[in-house]
C-alpha cells in the first residue's frame, strides 16, 4: 500500500489519527520511533526554528527543503502545513502543491484566512473557487495529496465561530477536499456539531482545553493535531538547562 493510501485510511478508522508535528529532520524521526503512524510539519514550530514569526515568513523553498529531507529519512506518511498556499495566486498554489508532492509528500494543509499583521478570512466565495482549483489540480494529475482545509473562525476567536464554522464547512465540503481542520475549538457541543455537519474527516488540534483522545473518538474526531505545541516545551526545557549550566557552573544538568 502507497503511504498516500495509508494516510487515506489513517483517516477513516475507529480510533483518531493522533499526528506528530515536527519542525526538523531529527523531530521527524524522533516521532516514528515513537511509534507515531503520520507526521506533518507544524509552520509554526518550523517558523520558529528557522528565527521567523510564524505566517508565511520564511520561504516556500525552505519548506520544500525541509520536506525532501523528512522524506528521505522517515518510513510513514508525511503531511505539510502550506499555510495559505505561499503564493496569493491559484496557479502559484498549484504549483507548489505539485513540488511538494513530487518530494513524497501526501497531504497538504491549506487555511481560509491570508496571513499579514493580522490574519485576514477570505470570503467564502474566493476561498471555495480556490478549494476547487486547488482540487481539480489534484484530481486531473492523479496526484497522492490529502487536501486537508483549515477554516480559522475559532483561531479568530470569532463571536460567532460555531457559526462561521458550520457555514465555511457547508461551502467548503463538496470542493474535493479530503478534511476539515478546525484548529482552536475545544467544547464538546461545537465539536460535536461540526462532526455531525459534514462526512468529511474532522481536525482538531492541541489545547488546554480540549478533551482527551477517547473522548474525541467518542464524538468522531478523526484527526488530532498537536501544533507548535511540543515544540514550544522542548525549547522550553533546552532554555532551562542552558541556563542551568550556567547558575550551577557545571554540565551536571545536562549529562
Amino acid at each position: 500500500m502507497s503511504l498516500f493510501k495509508t494516510f487515506l485510511k489513517l483517516h477513516q478508522g475507529p480510533e483518531p489519527l493522533v499526528l506528530g508535528n515536527t519542525w526538523d529532520v531529527k523531530s521527524a524521526q524522533v516521532f516514528e520511533a515513537a511509534g507515531y503512524r503520520a507526521i506533518g510539519i507544524s509552520s509554526q514550530a518550523l517558523s520558529t526554528t528557522f528565527g521567523y514569526n510564524d505566517g508565511e515568513n520564511l520561504s516556500f523553498g525552505l519548506v520544500l527543503q525541509v520536506a525532501k529531507r523528512v522524506v528521505e529519512t522517515v518510513n510513514i506518511p508525511f503531511t505539510v502545513d502550506m499555510e495559505a498556499g505561499y503564493s496569493r495566486s491559484i496557479d502559484g498554489i498549484r504549483e507548489n502543491i505539485s513540488k511538494l508532492h513530487d518530494a513524497g509528500v501526501v497531504g497538504v494543509n491549506i487555511e481560509d484566512t491570508i496571513p499579514g499583521v493580522t490574519r485576514t478570512l477570505q470570503s467564502v466565495v474566493d476561498f471555495q473557487r480556490t478549494l476547487e482549483a486547488i482540487a481539480g489540480h489534484i484530481s486531473r494529475n492523479n496526484l497522492g495529496i490529502f487536501l486537508n482545509v483549515r477554516t480559522d473562525g475559532f483561531l479568530l476567536g470569532l463571536p460567532n465561530a460555531l457559526e462561521e464554522t458550520l457555514a465555511r464547512i457547508k461551502a467548503y465540503e463538496n470542493t474535493g477536499v479530503n478534511g476539515i481542520f478546525t484548529p482552536c475549538i475545544t467544547a464538546v457541543d461545537d465539536i460535536r456539531q461540526v462532526v455531525n455537519a459534514t462526512s468529511l474527516p474532522i481536525n482538531v488540534m492541541c489545547m488546554p482545553q480540549l478533551p482527551g483522545f477517547d473522548e474525541l473518538a467518542a464524538l468522531g474526531v478523526k484527526r488530532i493535531s498537536m501544533g507548535p505545541f511540543l515544540a514550544n516545551k522542548v525549547y522550553e526545557n533546552a532554555a532551562r538547562l542552558a541556563t542551568a549550566v550556567i547558575s550551577d557552573k557545571n554540565f551536571k544538568s545536562i549529562i
